[in-house]
């Protein structure tokens, strides 16, 4: 006899585990569904063991150029690269550990295998031979399959010479030349990573700055900041080929209507995500995709086949694992009947943690301008802040965007220390409708880095007190 389930959940990353949690806390009778380990890309490959390894590059960067500056001497600094990795995976394997003990917590039934659907409501279950192990009814299903890096036939992976993140997250030892291709947040992280530790990096960005879909003040501060670490930053840059020869991997580029050609140990491929949409019987279905993703009705995360819904990187961007625990919470609640608020896509926050780090949330200057709005900004740099002076932490900025009229925040844009903590206050300001009068108005602790936040805001109206 088939097992039989209120809920179904296909696929065990960030959205995927959240949305059975809060299923099986809804009252649901819930199955999760993955072959690997839960938590997904984010949790195995991604956010958690990404920024373990951004944490040793960051102490080593301190002790090795700036303990002096706070009296501390420390000769012969070295780092253990291997120690390096097996930390992160160490973390990586204690977090996804956690995230089963939360399964078993909340009686979420766990299946370990490949999921197909086969009709709107069976599920067939197949081992890593593809043999069948098991097949599930359920109610509803959500497709939570996640995605993985974007392909290109120019540039051929072999996971040796020409990696992808996961790649870049084990190897052997640190290269001597990388090449990083894409410089979104994936590229540049581990561009200022291997930069640390010794690597001759340069980063190849097709469009006009890295990190082209932050603020381009943020872009332009950032590159001079790894320009000034040696990194070698070429922007309206477009790679022709990619090819191995003699252990060496030769990057042919176009610049200014030039050909050049680059070497490197290593070649990162960090160009986007794609979805998960393969294999899972979408096709035999008639699941509507659109370029690499499923769609969906953004109102409940319903498909074109009304029991079956999609969450998380497989639906498209922004591909963050926030907004899929957001979705997966929200496409729950509405199966349930509750009153859920639709989420506002334009006040969620973006994060890159390279240092200085960058994080942002609402319009860009150059997007408020666009859309036609009478703007206000706000700056404040961190060279002015007595907290970031007392800690060393002095590069950088916070940049507001208020709408003139009504004096309502559009945005934030935040580079320096400890910016993807920042920027949750001007997150839910945003989210709340705050106006700048309401920010300067709210008294913030002092010394701290968060008061840069309420002097930016007067700084746009002419009232900031300390420049």
């Amino acid at each position: 006899m088939k097992k039989t389930f209120e809920i179904a959940v296909l696929g065990g990353g960030p959205g995927g585990y959240v949305a059975a949690i809060r299923a099986a806390q809804l009252g649901f009778k819930t199955v999760v569904i993955d072959k690997e380990n839960l938590g997904g890309i984010c949790l195995n490959w991604g956010c958690i063991p990404t920024k373990a390894l951004l944490k040793s590059a960051e102490y080593f960067d301190i002790v090795k150029n700036h303990s002096s500056e706070f009296g501390i001497e420390v000769q012969n600094v070295s780092f253990d690269f291997k120690k390096i990795i097996k930390r992160s995976r160490d973390i990586s394997d204690r977090i996804t550990k956690n995230v089963e003990m939360l399964i078993k917590k909340n009686k979420v039934e766990r299946i370990r295998g490949f999921g197909k659907l086969v009709s709107k409501n069976k599920i067939e279950i197949y081992d890593n031979e593809g043999k069948l192990i098991e097949e599930i009814m359920s109610d509803k299903i959500i497709i939570a399959t996640g995605a993985r890096p974007k392909t290109f036939p120019f540039i051929p992976i072999d996971k040796k010479n020409i990696i992808t993140s996961k790649e870049a997250m084990t190897l052997e030892e640190v290269p001597k030349e990388l090449i990083v291709i894409g410089a979104g947040a994936i590229g540049v992280e581990f561009a200022y990573f291997y930069s640390v530790l010794g690597s001759k990096v340069t980063i190849i960005e097709m469009l006009e700055n890295i990190l082209p879909i932050e603020d381009k003040e943020v872009s332009e501060t950032l590159e001079k900041s790894f320009k000034k670490r040696g990194i070698n930053i070429l922007t309206k840059t477009k790679v022709v080929r990619v090819e191995v020869k003699n252990s060496y991997v030769n990057v042919f580029v176009e610049k200014d209507g030039k050909q050049i050609e680059l070497k490197a140990d290593k070649v990162l491929s960090a160009i986007g995500v794609t979805g998960n949409i393969e294999g899972f019987g979408l096709e035999e279905l008639g699941i509507e995709t659109d370029r690499g993703h499923i769609k969906v009705d953004k109102s409940n995360y319903q498909t074109n086949i009304s029991n079956i819904y999609a969450i998380g990187d497989v639906i498209g961007a922004p591909w963050l694992a926030h907004v899929a625990y957001a979705e997966a919470i929200h496409c729950v609640e509405t199966i349930k009947g509750l009153h859920v608020e639709p989420i506002d896509y334009n006040s969620i926050p973006g994060c890159t943690y390279c240092n200085p780090q960058v994080a942002s949330v609402g319009l860009t200057e150059s997007k408020a301008e666009e859309l036609g709005y009478d703007i206000r900004i706000g700056k404040f740099p961190f060279m002015a802040s007595g907290k970031a002076f007392a800690t060393g932490d002095r590069d950088g900025f916070v940049k507001l965007i208020f709408d003139a009229k009504y004096g309502e925040l559009l945005g934030a844009h935040i580079i320096g220390h400890d910016a993807t903590e920042l920027i949750s206050e001007v997150t839910i300001a945003k989210n709340l409708e705050a106006t700048y009068e309401s920010i300067v108005k709210t008294v913030h602790a002092h010394p701290t880095l968060s008061e840069s936040i309420m002097e930016a805001s007067a700084n746009a109206y002419g009232e900031s007190i300390h420049i």
